[in-house]
């Protein structure tokens, strides 16, 4: 009886170990790496771009992703130049995009989106609004199904994927990740099967808005080029109706600021020589909304000992 018992208990041990070595994990466990480098890159949430994934590839398995390297059934359309492939859809024997590793097929999803004027309200969501973009999604028509936005928070809910929206490894993080409110560096290095990616420049938090510090040589125009934005899009975000000079350490925005500044920062009292833009980039919120709420003419210009709201109070 004993000798059957401790079977048992092994035969259920290995189930056990067999059973979290799920497709769905191994697929997370190799493209978890991409899927920040993504990101990094275009500004989709990692989190997002691997539920995406899971869910249009069947983790992988799908004949479109095993044959076609095709993992988030992107479609030809017309400016597609590259290999095709055809399969039942929305109707029948719709044409589907081949790519040449798994990898181009995720930075064309990243890019797809990125350059897709239906997606564009889509990046002025915060990066952990995971739900947000899930929702977004369906409402801009990336998918038929009324439950995509439901399945794919499941998927993020279900697997934590919500770790790898803070660009490490989930390994690091046993919990949800604190709400970013300080300013912090983020110095990532991603490490994956296959890839090693350095992403060494200094990005900051503030207000919960990213940015860089411009360096010498830089321009508007080249930080834009870097981070896959449109030029109007990065003046937009900073305030700018056109490109000026940058100054070596200039706070420069890679998204859009918020209405209003971080708790506890209600008021500010201008000093001597002062701008409402500087105040405005110093406090990542927009030069309009500030405006707005101080019920200021837009061609304000504040005086020594001027005192502007940069929140609403009770």
């Amino acid at each position: 009886m004993r000798k059957v018992l401790l079977s048992l208990l092994c035969l259920a041990a290995v189930f056990a170990v067999a059973a979290d070595d799920t497709p769905q994990e191994r697929y997370i466990a190799k493209y978890s790496a991409v899927a920040i480098s993504e990101m990094q890159r275009a500004g989709i949430p990692a989190s997002i771009t691997l539920a995406q994934g899971l869910l249009e590839s069947g983790a992988g398995l799908s004949s479109m992703a095993t044959k076609g390297n095709n993992h988030f059934g992107i479609k030809c359309h017309r400016d597609w130049k590259g290999k095709k492939m055809y399969y039942d859809d929305d109707a029948p024997g719709e044409c589907f995009r081949v790519y040449r590793s798994a990898e181009e097929s995720f930075r064309d999803h990243s890019d797809f989106l990125r350059y897709n004027d239906r997606y564009k309200p889509l990046f002025e969501l915060d990066p952990s609004d995971y739900k947000g973009w899930a929702h977004g999604l369906k409402k801009a028509g990336y998918a038929t199904d009324p439950a995509y936005a439901s399945k794919l928070i499941k998927y993020i809910e279900t697997y934590k994927l919500w770790q790898y929206d803070t660009g490490v490894s989930a390994e690091v993080i046993p919990e949800p990740p604190l709400k970013i409110e300080k300013e912090t560096v983020k110095k990532v290095v991603i490490k994956g099967e296959h890839y090693t990616y350095s992403l060494d420049r200094p990005m900051y938090t503030r207000n919960k808005v990213l940015f860089v510090n411009s360096i010498k040589g830089e321009s508007y125009a080249s930080i834009a080029e870097a981070n896959k934005l449109f030029l109007r899009e990065l003046l937009g975000y900073n305030d700018l109706s056109s490109p000026t000079e940058l100054e070596p350490g200039t706070t420069v925005y890679l998204q859009r600021k918020k209405k209003y500044a971080a708790k506890g920062l209600d008021m500010y009292v201008f000093a001597e020589g002062e701008t409402l833009w500087e105040i405005c980039q110093r406090f990542a919120v927009r030069k309009k909304s500030i405006l707005k709420l101080n019920g200021l003419p837009s061609d304000y210009v504040p005086a020594e000992g001027d005192i502007i709201k940069l929140r609403k109070t009770r």
